[in-house]
């Protein structure tokens, strides 16, 4: 099982990314555990300045925007 984290806010983006995180996991049959960061303390941890941020398994992948559909089914393959 992957560890997803969708670092941000709340906002629409953030929301977004979570939504596409599910919705590629769930077509690539991948498990993943995704959990919200909100906690701007906890976000910089990861050195992440733009949102929405997304880690997987410990490793930033992406920061800023939404994240391009193929690009995360590849973060989600590895």
């Amino acid at each position: 099982m992957k560890d997803v984290k969708v670092l941000g806010p709340g906002c629409k983006r953030c929301e977004a990314t979570e939504a596409m995180v599910k919705d590629a996991a769930s077509k690539l049959g991948i498990e993943v555990s995704v959990e919200k960061v909100t906690d701007y303390a906890e976000i910089a941890k990861y050195g992440i300045a733009s949102t929405p941020g997304i880690v997987i398994d410990g490793k930033v992948v992406h920061a800023g925007g939404l994240p391009k559909e193929g690009a995360l089914e590849t973060w989600l393959r590895a």
